[in-house]
């Protein structure tokens, strides 16, 4: 302060009055008793109280027991439980050594694998009542003997039976004597052999089943013959195309507009197929559980409808000559129809979902057929008698395809495990499997009018060729474009082989040409997911497609 006063009184440049003199003065008498100093506490005041970490294994001096059992400062964690704030070394607990050395817990550990019993661990055993722990017995016995030591409890040789004479070369045992004890044929009891018979029953394949209640069917056409007696199963020959001719068309065109449309089921379409070489008809399976069968020609009206499924059907092939079909549904069901009359001669179940059937195209093997399914394997079965007749299990998932090749004489198989396999007919072993890590799963196969070509629809939006000679991937053939991940859509051939045709997730059709591999055309088919097309035998450029809309197009 009495700086300040300095400095105010010695400017020069300025004369001293007294009322700048009076402020200062004022000031300093304001301001006399302040110290800036801050308040110190000395040591000697301090309490001789030395604080230590809750965690320190080390103490530099000799605590008392209130020290040591003071409580512990600082913040506490409010949201830890009891559990939390009790003090951890490990992260179940607190562990704390003992005083076990590396040999002692090694032989006690080796004699509890290989004797079931041990020493009890824990402190103060005596009070528990036992020693050990395990095979309290066998310890007791063999007195706590561990592995290293020289047990006396060792197990008894079983005796063997008596050699016999040598002399005797019938009675002769030798070396080759069982024991006395031994067990020469076991199996299992009445009660277990009743318990298992009554288990193979059910899980036998039932054929010929049971009539279902539900099995009708209706017809929607007026007469079933025409005026010279004939069926609707014979084909028209009023008509501009020859449907009895066995060659194909020469070349066939793309389709441009829409002909017709069927409102054909109540809920999506899954497959439709065509009348076996004529191709007048057409047969229809939907997820509403039933089968319809529809004229492709003149009225294209609805002749029959087969109902029987209690789910929706998934498959459906006709046999060589059309008379009869079968049909695969989620109901666990295989049913063999007429297609005139509309009747259900045979039922076939294994108690699997069947996702695929396929009759034997040979004329004097109709009565038999294969069945993919999914518990893994390849069913055969025989019409006539009803039973199965061989069984292909090597797939590793559901099969989703079954095509014949090389002349009949064996058939390709595909399944969900992302391979193929070629089977010879009637021989429960693969002769061929393919499979490679970049491959997908395969839903649908089809094969070309020549034999010399299979198309497989892959999950990898995609269409991969492999020639039936030998079963080898065309690596320069492969149509892309189009987007079924997910889908079982159906892919086709023209009766040319000159186009490959598929449906779409998205709806579209897809139209490809088959040397360049190029889409020629793509198109706007259905509201849904386009799951199948079928390109007419004999027509150059008609083809037929369905879709989840529950609807079926004709397109010319």
């Amino acid at each position: 302060m009495d700086t300040l006063a300095q400095y105010g009184s010695s400017s020069d440049s300025e004369p001293e009055t007294p009322t700048s003199y009076g402020a200062i003065a004022s000031f300093k008498n304001k301001f006399r008793s302040l110290n800036a100093t801050p308040a110190v506490v000395e040591r000697d005041e301090i309490k001789p109280y030395d604080y230590v970490a809750a965690d320190a294994k080390i103490l530099p001096y000799n605590a008392t027991a209130d020290q040591m059992y003071a409580p512990q400062l600082g913040p506490e964690n409010p949201f830890k439980t009891q559990q939390a704030k009790a003090p951890k070394n490990m992260f179940c607990g607190f562990v704390e050594n003992t005083g076990v050395s590396d040999f002692q817990f090694d032989a006690q550990r080796k004699t509890f694998h290989t004797e079931g019993y041990a020493e009890d661990p824990t402190a103060y055993s005596s009070t528990v009542g036992t020693k050990y722990v395990g095979r309290v017995e066998a310890a007791e016995e063999a007195e706590g003997r561990t592995v290293f030591e020289d047990n006396k409890h060792k197990v008894k040789k079983r005796k063997k039976e008596h050699f016999g004479d040598p002399s005797d070369p019938e009675g002769y045992k030798g070396p080759w004597a069982g024991y006395v004890d031994e067990v020469k044929s076991s199996g299992p009891t009445e009660e277990e052999r009743a318990t298992l018979d009554e288990w193979a029953a059910r899980k036998e394949p039932k054929a010929n089943a049971k009539p279902d209640e539900n099995e009708k069917t209706i017809l929607h056409i007026e007469d079933t013959h025409d005026y010279q007696g004939r069926s609707f199963l014979v084909a028209p020959k009023d008509h501009e195309v020859n449907l009895y001719s066995p060659d194909p068309p020469a070349k066939c065109f793309l389709p441009k507009k829409l002909l017709h449309t069927w409102d054909a089921h109540n809920k999506g379409v899954a497959k439709i197929i065509t009348f076996p070489k004529t191709g007048h008809l057409m047969l229809s399976c939907g997820m509403d559980s039933k089968i319809k069968l529809w004229e492709l020609y003149g009225k294209r009206r609805c002749i029959r409808t087969y109902a029987g499924h209690a789910k929706a059907v998934r498959d459906i092939v006709f046999n060589n000559d059309g008379t009869k079909f079968l049909s695969a549904s989620y109901d666990r069901m295989i049913k063999l129809w007429d297609t005139e009359t509309g009747a259900c001669l045979s039922r076939f179940t294994t108690k699997k979902i069947p996702y695929c059937v396929q009759f034997h195209p040979d004329d004097d093997k109709q009565h038999m057929f294969v069945s993919g399914m999914s518990d893994k394997k390849i069913v055969g079965w025989d019409i006539n008698s009803g039973e199965i007749t061989q069984e292909y299990d090597r797939h590793l998932g559901a099969v989703n395809t079954i095509t014949f090749i090389e002349r009949n004489i064996s058939f390709v198989s595909t399944s969900d495990d992302k391979s193929l396999r070629v089977w010879d007919w009637d021989i429960p072993v693969d002769r061929k499997h393919i499979a490679d890590p970049s491959m997908h799963a395969i839903p649908s196969c089809s094969l070309s009018a020549t034999g010399k070509w299979l198309a497989c629809q892959s999950m990898d939006n995609k269409i991969t060729i492999f020639a039936t000679q030998k079963l080898r991937l065309n690596r320069k053939k492969e149509f892309k474009g189009h987007m079924v991940a997910g889908y079982a859509c159906q892919c086709n051939f023209s009766p040319d082989s000159s186009y490959l045709i598929s449906g779409d997730a998205d709806g579209r059709c897809f139209i490809w040409d088959w040397k360049t591999t190029k889409v020629y055309k793509r198109f706007k088919a259905h509201d849904g997911v386009c799951i199948g097309c079928v390109w007419l035998p004999h027509e150059t450029s008609k083809v037929i497609t369905c879709g989840w809309d529950g609807k079926i197009k004709l397109w010319d």
